[in-house]
């Protein structure tokens, strides 16, 4: 929270005000500030558990098209899942109005099929175990979570949204309406704590939440599980339409926030540098064109030997785990400049991958020089070098 223009003056504490040395009152002498809320035990900053909820950071691509498959394809931290049908996901501009929003999550379903009984498509974010300690799952303190979003879709009716607890195999599904087609709708559900099964304190997958956009009755033909219990495929969809149907159907979503308690404060909106950091841990595209270049310089290079070329490439953000690398390979993608000479080279090989960096190589038969030589490496508008650590 800022304050422009004066500092306001806050009234004198009392005894009243703090709990067991906890300020859960803020008196601010400024009617025209608007007291926050401050509650014993409540995480104020970073309470959003959702990574991206905003949808503004698209490393990947802002479109990605003739999707029939699970993969993360377009905007940061979210993963789609799809046994059926063809799609375009997308980072769209459409967002509901005087929300603050900027972007939206698009899926556009461009092949429509039907559902065969073991299929789902769903809209995911994992979450590690040890960001949700402070839940205390599995204890008889368990926090109640509460998800809010805004949803726009063509087709009406009944949708499911999961908790889906990967470390002990349990879940607890919501239904929500989508009331109006093509209508901007903010939903809020809560779920209940639950006092079985802890999440693993590591960096390994403990959350998912899921949006379901259709599912095969090996999923709905049971009864909905509203509360938690261990997982049974049948009862975790039970209701949901099939929003992929038809080629004239689309479904957006942003302002996703999921945060303990029970009930839904304001979207956090956080400043982009702080979003981007966040999303690095999982996801680094080293050859990112904010500005559309199509070539430039990426990485200094050094030859170990006439034919043996290496180059680091360091990473802003710490990753979650150990990247896998993703790199283009072609004729003439990448080009090594020394001593007023060039070698062209069509491929980077990892030598050693760390969560703090990369140390690559061109493939040897490309380079011809002078051991000891340094310069610069070059890349075209074909090139592509990426590092996933994605849960």
């Amino acid at each position: 929270m800022s304050y422009i223009g004066k500092t306001p003056t806050p009234a004198p504490l009392t005894s009243s005000d703090i709990t067991d040395g906890i300020i859960t009152t803020t008196k601010i002498a400024d009617a025209n500030v608007t007291n926050p809320k401050l509650t014993s035990g409540s995480q104020q900053n970073f309470r959003n558990i959702i990574i991206n909820g905003d949808m503004s950071i698209a490393q990947r691509s802002t479109s990605a098209s003739s999707i029939t498959s699970t993969g993360y394809y377009t905007i940061d931290r979210w993963n789609w899942q799809s046994d059926y049908g063809t799609v375009t996901l997308s980072q769209d501009t459409d967002v509901p109005t005087g929300q603050g929003f900027a972007k939206s999550f698009k899926a556009d379903v461009t092949t429509a099929g039907t559902v065969g009984s073991g299929g789902t498509v769903v809209l995911r974010q994992k979450i590690e175990g040890q960001n949700l300690q402070y839940l205390k799952k599995g204890t008889s303190s368990a926090e109640s979570l509460t998800c809010s979003f805004w949803i726009k879709s063509t087709k009406t009716g009944t949708y499911i949204c999961e908790l889906f607890d990967a470390d002990n195999t349990r879940q607890i599904s919501k239904s929500y309406t989508v009331s109006s087609s093509n209508t901007w709708e903010k939903k809020e559900i809560t779920f209940a704590g639950d006092t079985t099964g802890a999440f693993g304190n590591d960096n390994a997958n403990s959350l998912q939440i899921n949006w379901y956009l259709s599912a095969g009755s090996d999923y709905t033909s049971g009864t909905l599980s509203t509360t938690w219990t261990s997982s049974t495929n049948v009862n975790r969809a039970v209701g949901q339409v099939d929003a992929q149907d038809n080629t004239s159907n689309n479904i957006y979503l942003t302002g996703i926030q999921l945060e303990a308690g029970t009930s839904a404060s304001d979207f956090e909106f956080l400043p982009i540098d702080v979003n981007k950091n966040r999303c690095l841990r999982y996801f680094y595209n080293h050859i990112d064109r904010p500005r559309g270049d199509a070539e430039g310089y990426f990485a200094a290079g050094y030859l170990y030997s006439g034919s043996r070329l290496y180059f680091q490439i360091p990473f802003f953000v710490e990753m979650r785990a150990t990247p896998t690398m993703s790199a283009a390979s072609g004729t003439d993608y990448y080009t090594f400049y020394r001593d007023s000479a060039a070698d062209n080279f069509n491929e980077i090989i990892t030598t050693q991958l760390r969560k703090n960096y990369a140390m690559l190589r061109a493939a040897d038969s490309h380079i011809s020089g002078t051991a000891g030589q340094s310069g610069g490496i070059h890349t075209t508008s074909n090139s592509i070098v990426t590092f996933s650590a994605e849960l």
